[in-house]
């Protein structure tokens, strides 16, 4: 994803020594990112952007928060929960690098010179990084395999043989 401009740029020389607050908001289709669309973020994605610069480095703290229709991995019901997500960068200014930024990626080299920071890609990964690899739409009606498991603790009438609380044991440990 190569672009002349990017998305979300941080101008180098608006900001201020101390802390920065900046507020943006776009869409997931704003990425040209279909992998954003499959991961089922939709609606307006809120994106929360500190800057804490300084005379040898710029350290970024992304938040994001959006909407997200998933699926449940048990009942395949659907269910839409918002995900939120940070990640912090170090940009250190070339003549103050003192660490190896080789094996970190939170640390990246910044020329002097540099006008912006392109957010974009991080934001993307920051995004998609917040979606959990297993669903569970616990405390949802619709889903037909919670409903019974509730229904059978508030009737009381099925006697449990020791299959049954194992099986309930593992299914508790997914949730």
């Amino acid at each position: 994803m190569h672009k002349e401009t990017g998305l979300i740029e941080l101008q180098i020389d608006s900001l201020l020594q101390g802390t920065n607050e900046l507020e943006f908001t776009c869409d997931p289709a704003d990425f040209n990112d279909p992998k954003l669309i499959e991961a089922g973020f939709r609606g307006k994605i809120q994106i929360d952007v500190t800057g804490e610069k300084s005379d040898t480095e710029i350290t970024v703290i992304i938040r994001t928060k959006a909407m997200a229709e998933l699926t449940c991995d048990i009942c395949l019901a659907s269910v839409t929960k918002e995900r939120s997500g940070s990640y912090r960068i170090f940009y250190v200014y070339n003549d103050h690098t003192e660490v190896s930024m080789e094996e970190n990626d939170e640390f990246r080299l910044l020329d002097k010179n540099s006008e912006s920071i392109d957010l974009t890609e991080d934001i993307r990964e920051t995004l998609l990084l917040s979606v959990p690899m297993k669903v569970t739409c616990t405390d949802n009606p619709d889903c037909r395999l919670y409903s019974s498991a509730q229904e059978e603790k508030q009737n009381g009438d099925v006697e449990k043989s020791q299959w049954l609380e194992s099986l309930e044991k593992l299914k508790n440990n997914y949730r």
